[in-house]
C-alpha cells in the first residue's frame, strides 16, 4: 500500500486555559518529583534493611522502579511542552514513548498479579511460604514480567511503526533467507550436526544455571553474572537456531516481515547483553585479584544487581532504537537476504531507502557497545597483569590463570568473531564468511561457554560432583527402603 508519513507530531496536552498552565504546571512537577522520590525511598530502603528481604518487598522494589520508570515516560514531555508551549515529538520520540509506556504498563500489572499471589500463599499457605515463595520462583516470576512486558510492548510498537513508515513505498509481507552455503546432499549432515550443537549449547548452559543455584558455594558475585550469561546464551542461541533448523528441515526459506523484525531486536539485545556482562565479569575479576581485602565491600550484591539491571535495560533499549530505524526502510530491490538469519547489516544492503542514519547510529552505538565494553576488559586485565608481575611468583600466577582463565577464553571467543565479521574485509561478491562467522558466534561460541566453564572451573566441576554424589545417594535411599518395604 502506498502512504505518505509524518516526521513529527504535535500534542496537544491537556485540555486547561493558558492562564492556568502555571498552577498545574507546579501541580503536576510536585506530583512527578513525589513520585519519583518517594519510589526511590522505598528501593533504598529495601535494599538497605536486611529484615525487608523478603518475596513481597522483592516484588515492591521491582513495582517501585516500574513506577518511576512509568512516570518518566510521559509527565517530563508534558511538564517541558506546557513550559515552552512546544507541541512537537519526532516520530522516533513517538513511538519510543509510546514503547516504553506499553511495557512498564504490562509490568505494573503483571507484578500487581504476582504480589497477588505471593499475598495468597503468606495467607492461605503459610507453613508452606518459606518453600513455595523461595529465591528461585521469586526471581523468575519478575523476570517473566519483565519478559513478557517487552514482547507485548515489542509488538505492538513494530505493528504501529509498519503502519507508518515514512517514504511512499510498497512493503514486503516476508523474506527469503537462502541460508547457509551448503549442498543440497549435505543438509541432513548439517541439520544434525547443528541440532547437536543446539541442544548442547541449551542443556550445558541450563546445567551451569542449575549448579549455581543449588550449590551454596556458588552464591557470589563471579557466578551471578555467569547464570545470567549462561541464560542470554541461551536465548542468543534460541533467536536464529530454531528458525534455521526448522528451514533445513522442511526446505522452506520464508519469514514474515514482523518475525524477521523482531528476530533482528531480539538477536541485537543478546549480542549487546553479552558484551555488558562480560565486561561486568571481568570488573569482578579485576577487584578480586587487585583488591581482595575490599572484595566483599566493593562487590555487595546491590551493585551486582544493579550491573545486571543496567545490562538488561541498555541493551533492550539500544535493540530497539536499531529496530525502529529499520521498520522504517522500504525494500523495493526484492526479499531474499543471503543468510540464515535476519542480521541487521544484510537488510540494510537490501534495503532501497536511505540508511545513512542506520549506519550512522551502528557506528555511534557500537563504540558503547562493542569499543567501550572492550576497552574496559583489556584495562581490567592490564591491572591485573600489573597486579600479577608486582609481586611474582608461582602460586599467583596460577591463582590468576585459575580465577581468569575462563572468562579471559570466553572474551576471546566473543570479540574475536565480531572482529572476523566486521573488521576484516572479505570480497563484495559472496557472504560466505560472514555467514559462517555468524554461525561461529550464534552457534559455537554459546555451546563452547559451558565447557570452557566447567572443565577449567574447580568449583564448578566440585560442585557438579556434589550434586552427583547427592544423586547417587538419593537413589541408593530409595532402592533400600523399596528393599525394606518389601
Amino acid at each position: 500500500m502506498n502512504q505518505s508519513s509524518v516526521s513529527e507530531f504535535l500534542l496537544l496536552g491537556l485540555p486547561i486555559r493558558p492562564e492556568q498552565q502555571g498552577m498545574y504546571y507546579t501541580l503536576f512537577l510536585g506530583m512527578y518529583l513525589t513520585t519519583v522520590l518517594g519510589n526511590l525511598l522505598i528501593i533504598l530502603l529495601i535494599r538497605l534493611d536486611s529484615r525487608l528481604h523478603t518475596p513481597m518487598y522483592f516484588f515492591l522494589s521491582h513495582l517501585a522502579f516500574s513506577d518511576v520508570s512509568l512516570s518518566s515516560v510521559t509527565v517530563p514531555k508534558m511538564l517541558r511542552n506546557m513550559q515552552t508551549q512546544h507541541l512537537s515529538i519526532p516520530y522516533e520520540g513517538c513511538i519510543s514513548q509510546m514503547y516504553f509506556f506499553l511495557l512498564f504498563v504490562c509490568v505494573d500489572n503483571f507484578l500487581l498479579a504476582v504480589m497477588a499471589y505471593d499475598r495468597y500463599v503468606a495467607i492461605c499457605h503459610p507453613l508452606h511460604y518459606a518453600i513455595i515463595m523461595r529465591k528461585e520462583p521469586c526471581v523468575l516470576l519478575a523476570a517473566g514480567s519483565w519478559f513478557f512486558s517487552c514482547v507485548h510492548a515489542l509488538l505492538h510498537t513494530l505493528l504501529l511503526s509498519h503502519l507508518m513508515r515514512r517514504d511512499n513505498q510498497s512493503s514486503v509481507s516476508e523474506f527469503l533467507l537462502l541460508g547457509l552455503p551448503i549442498q543440497p546432499e549435505q543438509q541432513g549432515m548439517y541439520y544434525a550436526l547443528f541440532l547437536g550443537m543446539y541442544l548442547t549449547t541449551v542443556l550445558g548452559n541450563l546445567l551451569i544455571i542449575l549448579l549455581i543455584r543449588l550449590d551454596s558455594h556458588l552464591h557470589t558475585p563471579m557466578y551471578f553474572f555467569l547464570s545470567h550469561l549462561a541464560l542470554t546464551d541461551i536465548s542468543f542461541s534460541s533467536v536464529t537456531a530454531p528458525k534455521m533448523l526448522m528451514n533445513m528441515l522442511t526446505q522452506t526459506q520464508s519469514i514474515s516481515y514482523a518475525g524477521c523484525i523482531s528476530q533482528a531486536y531480539f538477536f541485537l539485545s543478546f549480542v549487546d547483553l553479552d558484551s555488558f556482562l562480560l565486561t561486568s565479569m571481568a570488573y569482578d575479576r579485576y577487584v578480586a585479584i587487585c583488591h581482595p581485602l575490599h572484595y566483599t565491600r566493593m562487590m555487595r550484591q546491590s551493585l551486582c544487581f544493579l550491573l545486571v539491571v543496567v545490562s538488561w535495560v541498555l541493551s533492550f533499549a539500544i535493540a530497539l532504537v536499531h529496530t525502529l530505524l529499520l521498520a522504517r526502510l522500504s525494500f523495493l530491490r526484492g526479499n531474499t537476504l543471503p543468510h540464515f538469519f535476519c542480521d541487521l547489516s544484510a537488510l540494510l544492503k537490501l534495503s532501497s531507502s536511505d540508511t545513512t542514519i542506520n549506519q550512522l547510529v551502528i557506528l555511534t552505538v557500537g563504540v558503547v557497545v562493542i569499543t567501550l565494553p572492550l576497552l574496559c576488559i583489556l584495562v581490567s586485565y592490564g591491572h591485573i597483569g600489573a597486579s600479577v608481575l608486582r609481586r611474582p611468583s608461582i602460586k599467583g600466577i596460577c591463582k590468576a590463570l585459575s580465577t581468569c582463565g575462563s572468562h579471559l577464553s570466553v572474551v576471546s571467543l566473543y570479540y574475536g568473531a565480531i572482529i572476523g565479521l566486521y573488521f576484516v574485509p572479505s570480497s563484495n561478491s559472496t557472504n560466505d564468511k560472514d555467514v559462517i562467522v555468524s554461525v561461529l558466534y550464534t552457534l559455537v561460541t554459546p555451546m563452547l561457554n559451558p565447557f570452557i566453564y566447567s572443565l577449567r572451573n574447580r568449583d564448578m566441576k566440585g560442585a557438579l560432583r556434589n550434586i552427583l554424589t547427592w544423586h547417587l545417594h538419593l537413589q541408593i535411599s530409595v532402592r533400600q527402603s523399596l528393599k525394606a518395604m518389601g
